[in-house]
């Protein structure tokens, strides 16, 4: 099988060398010198670049692959790949991983256990890939909902700090027809844009009702 992992940081590179024993596998960070932890043995790719830039993507071969692994120390940067991976290029296997729940009040409320140990969490997300299965958002001590917005009616022109809703539901990505964003608070959607966000598994209907999703 064939897999790329997304940040070779603690989790990423052990991660890497996991994969890297029984197939084959392409790890991608901005950093050259990260790749020195996966020594002493690695028998994959490296690619040095922006993993959210489409051109370095396909150089790894997105298209082709049969699951990506986003598991960077920013939160936003792993849902952002997540969320090519899965509209742009649709793969099927995708597994995020969640840094830090405290970070986002949404994920500090969830409720889940602790998932501790990096070298276990690397193992975990080794085993996912090569399950069967669809998207997997990890939050080091759970996993949670997405749940998508199209922009149109009078939720256009609405600041992303009006969508979101204290322990419920986060604004994480706003999909535009130039690519992803990551927005602040103070971000304005416009018409036709594609909100992406956290969402409490147990809150999405209430959450559909305040904001009028049909």
């Amino acid at each position: 099988m064939y897999f790329i992992v997304i940040g070779c940081g603690k989790v990423g590179s052990q991660l890497a060398r996991f994969l890297s024993e029984n197939h084959n596998v392409v790890i991608i960070d901005k950093n050259p010198a990260s790749f020195q932890a996966l020594q002493p043995v690695f028998n994959g790719i490296t690619i040095t670049g922006n993993c959210i830039n489409l051109d370095v993507l396909r150089d790894a071969g997105i298209e082709r692959c049969d699951g990506i692994a986003a598991v960077t120390s920013d939160d936003n940067v792993n849902i952002v790949v997540g969320q090519i991976a899965r509209k742009m290029f649709n793969i099927n296997k995708c597994i995020i991983r969640i840094v830090d729940p405290v970070k986002n009040e949404i994920y500090r409320k969830l409720g889940y256990d602790v998932i501790s140990g990096q070298r276990l969490i690397a193992a975990i997300i080794r085993d996912k890939l090569i399950e069967r299965g669809t998207t997997t958002y990890i939050v080091e001590s759970g996993e949670v909902t997405f749940l998508e917005i199209l922009i149109n009616g009078k939720k256009t022109g609405k600041r992303v700090s009006d969508l979101n809703i204290s322990g419920e539901f986060k604004v994480v990505i706003v999909v535009k027809p130039e690519g992803p964003v990551i927005p602040d608070d103070g971000y304005v959607v416009k018409e036709g844009d594609l909100v992406i966000g956290v969402a409490r598994m147990k809150s999405i209907q209430r959450i559909k009702k305040i904001l009028e999703i049909i």
